[in-house]
């Protein structure tokens, strides 16, 4: 591609005598670089790739682009120096136009908030491959065109992200274009806007879920997390806002095109949800009423939470033309999504059941217990199982500590990502917020804390394993391991079996001293 087509589509000055340079790649890691390349650096927040200017160089890269003011080693070589004010930025245009600019002709819609980004973006595109529209998905779980799933990850290992990075990213949007997508349904976070990895892109519609207390880490206060967020209506010619959040006035504010307001707790909205009784184990039931609408609608996914989430992707779905009728049908046939209020599979003769969620906010957290307290029973325990995230927000840590406390009946505290933090220290803060006299057990090998309470399971327990969700991994000490928490589930399940097979064969006369045997070493574990 020629070297003027990709710098005016960014803004970036060069010579005219350059305009005509054929580039043969657009790299952002130095490794990557061929005869021909573009190599642009980027001040990340642990290193700088201006450092990796000779590397570039040495193999083969023949344009260079800098972040003014930034300092560098003197390149050397017959290599041509271009400079942009922010290069993160102007990585996301030079990709979208490598990629021959694919947002144009595809619907994008974008869903960002803390929490329901991945079960909104889920539910809306079963409603539109309902009325056979195909369609593309970009999100937590993963990239997928028209039902293949396309490899989305990115040069690290270690990264989990939400929104691909920009080399990713419009290549998978090309793709999508080439599949013949129609509708694109993806997940915004807060890092890909405060980071212009979608700079280039306008959004058919986009939607607003919730702001709640997350990546402070990165964003440092909630207002510049708030900024961050509201920067995706001004790209959006249609905003669907769920006014149950505080934030929901900042979104309005910057939005460009129509705004639409939804509630599942107010009537001052343009569409506002009403629980109906029925609900419960089975998923939720409600009511969505409009000026010009009044329809019965059912989710299959249990909890207050899937209302709001449902709301949003139904109303999304019929301000983009899909008829009442059809988003009906469609919900009602909803599928369970991976790791939010995932049952795992126990057999008929299990008298417990286990629950994986993602939650891994205070906000998630709360709705994750409120469900769970909705539908147990009287006399049945809630046993939440949880950690937080090394490397990430530490001032929620203590304030889901407090909330753990609040709803449920038995805590057991484990890892979750710990990354580079130490585990006990990070389980100290969250014990920080908890009340003393909560029951309560500290085990930080995860895997050992979810055996633990499969084996200890009381009849009728709710057992919510909370923080991974979807995640077969564990990031521990720079290392990212394969970690399966169904399968976890499985063998301990199979454990138990065996051990109430063994207690069964003990009640026998001839087995009684095998029986006192076993008595004493499971009293040993207890101690």
């Amino acid at each position: 591609m020629k070297l003027g087509t990709l710098c005016r589509a960014a803004g970036i000055e060069l010579p005219l005598d350059a305009e005509d340079l054929t580039v043969t790649s657009v790299e952002t890691d130095s490794r990557k670089t061929i005869p021909g390349s573009l190599f642009i650096c980027i001040r990340g927040l642990h290193t700088d790739s201006h450092q990796c200017i000779p590397d570039a160089i040495a193999k083969g890269a023949s344009v260079i682009l800098t972040e003014k003011g930034a300092s560098f080693p003197p390149p050397g070589g017959d290599v041509l120096l271009l400079a942009a004010e922010d290069t993160r930025r102007a990585s996301a245009f030079l990709y979208h136009a490598w990629y021959g600019f694919p947002g144009k002709d595809l619907k994008l819609i974008g869903v960002t908030g803390t929490n329901g980004k991945t079960s909104i973006t889920h539910m809306l595109r079963h409603i539109l491959e309902s009325c056979y529209l195909p369609c593309g998905l970009i999100g937590t779980l993963g990239c997928e065109s028209r039902g293949r799933p396309l490899e989305s990850a990115s040069g690290d290992a270690l990264a989990n992200m939400t929104t691909p990075d920009p080399q990713v990213l419009y290549r998978l949007l090309a793709q999508m274009e080439k599949d013949g997508v129609e509708y694109v349904v993806m997940e915004v976070s807060s890092h890909a806007l405060a980071l212009g990895k979608l700079a280039p892109l306008h959004f058919a519609l986009s939607i607003f879920t919730n702001l709640t207390q997350d990546h402070l880490d990165f964003h440092k206060t909630m207002e510049a997390y708030a900024d961050a967020k509201a920067s995706l209506f001004a790209q959006s010619r249609c905003s669907v806002l769920c006014i149950d959040s505080p934030y929901a006035e900042r979104m309005r504010r910057q939005g460009e095109g129509r705004v639409v307001t939804c509630s599942s707790a107010s009537r001052n909205a343009d569409y506002s949800a009403f629980p109906l009784s029925g609900s419960g184990r089975e998923g939720v039931q409600y009511r969505l009423e409009a000026a010009h609408l009044s329809l019965r609608l059912f989710c299959p996914i249990l909890g207050h939470f899937s209302i709001t989430n449902s709301m949003q992707a139904a109303v999304a779905a019929m301000e983009l033309g899909i008829r009442p009728t059809r988003v009906k049908e469609a919900l009602a046939s909803l599928p369970g999504i991976k790791g939010r209020m995932e049952r795992v599979p126990l057999g008929v003769d299990a008298d417990f059941t286990v629950l994986i969620d993602y939650a891994h906010t205070p906000d998630a957290l709360e709705n994750l217990l409120r469900t769970a307290r909705e539908i147990c029973g009287e006399g049945e325990r809630i046993v939440l199982l949880f950690g937080c995230g090394g490397n990430r927000d530490a001032g929620k840590r203590p304030i889901m500590g407090r909330i753990a406390c609040a709803y449920a009946d038995f805590v057991i505290l484990t890892s979750d990502n710990s990354r580079d933090e130490n585990s006990e220290d990070i389980l100290a803060q969250i014990l920080s917020g908890m009340d003393l006299a909560q029951k309560r057990i500290v085990i930080p090998d995860r895997k050992q804390a979810i055996e633990y309470a499969i084996l200890h399971a009381e009849k009728g327990d709710l057992i919510l394993l909370a923080g991974k969700g979807h995640e077969e991994y564990e990031i521990s000490r720079g290392e990212r391991k394969r970690f399966s928490e169904r399968e976890i589930v499985e063998a301990a399940l199979l454990a138990r079996r065996r051990r109430s097979d063994r207690r069964q064969d003990a009640s026998y006369p001839e087995d009684r001293e095998r029986h006192t045997a076993s008595e004493r070493k499971e009293s040993d574990l207890k101690e």
